[in-house]
């Protein structure tokens, strides 16, 4: 159930100037190197939340629709559905009516009647569903919690830039665990 990144995020959930500020850091001889952090930050805590910070597109593919007519979507939080298809044999992919699907933002799934839907005669991701997720466009829309996180280890990764084989690089801060378990998105 492979997920495909198709458009990244225009924006991050720190700007230079906000992280800088932070960091105390009045020159500019280190813009890049904090630019590159504040990314890394933000790719960092998607993967441990497995949600979208800012609005991204994404192509899930599956082998088979679900029984229960219920598809969970990571990463989180879903906004919406903006494409569905389905492929034969031959490779060639079918588009699929929109007013099939039901998306649930508050449940993060897309549900539709199983019964009703296309059947891909592919074996092997023969669905593909293209969806939008994110918390939205500008930084202010990400939870509090989650910006301070990605300014702590920007902190935490500008402080200890130099260095690859300490402790203090390779174990986040306690703070960093804390801000991030109540966003984690589990799986069973």
């Amino acid at each position: 159930m492979p997920s495909i990144l198709l458009t990244a995020p225009a924006a991050e959930p720190l700007s230079l100037a906000e992280a800088k500020a932070f960091l105390r850091v009045e020159h500019s001889d280190d813009d890049d190197v904090i630019a590159s952090l504040i990314a890394a930050a933000r790719l960092h805590v998607e993967a441990q939340t497995r949600r979208a910070l800012i609005t991204q597109s994404w192509r899930l593919t599956r082998d088979a629709w679900p029984a229960d007519g219920r598809l969970s979507v990571t990463p989180a939080p879903l906004r919406a559905l903006t494409a569905v298809r389905v492929t034969d044999k031959d490779g060639n992919a079918a588009a699929l009516d929109l007013q099939s699907f039901a998306v649930d933002t508050a449940g993060n799934a897309i549900v539709f009647a199983p019964w009703a839907v296309a059947q891909p005669d592919r074996s092997a991701a023969g669905i593909a569903l293209d969806v939008t997720v994110g918390y939205g466009d500008a930084a202010s829309d990400v939870p509090e919690p989650l910006r301070q996180t990605v300014r702590l280890l920007v902190a935490h990764w500008y402080e200890n830039r130099g260095l690859t084989t300490t402790a203090s690089v390779t174990v986040l801060p306690a703070t960093v665990a804390a801000l991030l378990a109540p966003y984690r998105v589990l799986s069973l």
